[in-house]
């Protein structure tokens, strides 16, 4: 699951002291303590007396380690002063995650998820530099649709991150993910691209579904991670963290080794639409889609009002009841999966869609329009 639902420990003595202390008395412990000792003082001497230790000097290094730009370090200290810490408080509790700054006048990008709360119940956002620095945070806009939104402080001269491109990044590739995992400010964690093009679900509520065409990574994400950068080997962002699969059971809720980022490149074009109107908007082909169905594909519910009046699907000939196979050159097995791969594209943008009719199949090229709000 997503984050929305969404000790420091010392060196312990051994098992047998632990039971031994648990059982007996002071006296006792005291006893083994003056054991010890007395062993230790016996076998600081061998058989002809002589003693066994003898003065040593020890030499300190003053090297210092050289660590590249490009490793994992060098990185760390480019990206790490980017990256913010946000705490919300509203009527319904208080929730952590991460962010970080996209504009040098303030503006920061993190999850929907991470504000919600303060933006339907009202609150307050507190944002932490990587410095020290703290300051309230504003809402300038947010999208459910895509898990984003974008907050402003009233700071100058923030050193902004550079945005990658998510499209050229590799199965394989390294990547960083940076933010406050469990509160923890500035954690940096290490791992690859396990996959593209993850199909996730994510929200707070059946009325709040974010579907996120993911970036799938094994750097150990966990709550509190939401929001924060997943950077490339350069240090240039191509993922906005967002969620973690879970394992479904109580006792479960840290990171597994799967963790989802929404690409760098369908957050840049939300960003900018929120910052322009506060508002954004996705593509969509002008169909109602059977969630239910159980068969290879993404049907289209049988009912009258599944076909957008005048949308691209009705304009290309689809009907009621037909099964989408393929969009563009992406195999579609799930309603799911037909979502993320309509809302990874751009309103205007024109696709081919393969479906099937009656056990015949057919294709059709559409025009994909933005969502009405």
């Amino acid at each position: 699951m997503i984050f929305p639902r969404v000790k420091k420990s010392q060196i312990a003595p051994a098992w047998w002291e632990i039971n031994n202390a648990r059982k007996n008395s002071r006296g006792t412990i005291v006893l083994v303590a003056l054991l010890a000792g007395t062993v230790g003082g016996f076998l600081g001497v061998n058989s002809t007396g002589t003693p066994l230790f003898h003065s040593a000097n020890l030499v300190s290094s003053s090297s210092t380690i050289e660590r590249a730009p490009d490793s994992v370090a060098g990185i760390a200290q480019r990206v790490l002063p980017s990256v913010v810490s946000i705490t919300t408080r509203s009527s319904s509790g208080s929730g952590t995650g991460s962010g970080f700054v996209i504009d040098s006048k303030g503006y920061i990008l993190t999850n929907n998820h991470v504000i919600a709360a303060v933006a339907e119940n009202g609150g307050t956002i507190r944002v932490s530099l990587n410095n020290g620095d703290v300051y309230d945070g504003t809402i300038i806009g947010r999208d459910a649709s895509y898990d984003l939104s974008v907050i402003k402080i009233s700071a100058t001269n923030l050193p902004a991150l550079q945005l990658g491109d998510s499209d050229k990044i590799a199965v394989g590739d390294p990547v960083i993910a940076i933010g406050s995992p469990l509160g923890l400010s500035g954690t940096v964690t290490l791992g690859i691209i396990s996959a593209k093009d993850r199909p996730v679900t994510a929200g707070n509520s059946a009325t709040d579904n974010s579907f996120i065409n993911a970036l799938q990574t094994d750097a150990a994400i966990n709550p509190g991670n939401s929001g924060g950068p997943l950077v490339d080997s350069t240090g240039a962002v191509i993922g906005v963290n967002s969620a973690i699969a879970s394992l479904g059971t109580s006792s479960q809720t840290g990171s597994i080794g799967l963790g989802f980022a929404i690409p760098i490149n369908q957050a840049r074009k939300t960003a900018d639409q929120l910052i322009k109107s506060g508002k954004a908007t996705y593509p969509v082909l002008g169909v109602a889609l059977d969630m239910n169905y159980t068969r290879v594909g993404a049907h289209i519910a049988a009912t009258s009002s599944a076909i957008m009046s005048g949308g691209p699907a009705q304009k290309a000939g689809l009907k009621p009841g037909d099964v989408i196979v393929k969009f563009e050159n992406r195999e579609i097995t799930t309603a799911e999966e037909l979502i993320v791969a309509v809302r990874a594209q751009s309103v205007g943008d024109r696709v081919k869609v393969i479906y099937l009719r009656n056990g015949k199949e057919f294709s059709a090229t559409l025009n994909l329009i933005a969502a009405k709000n």
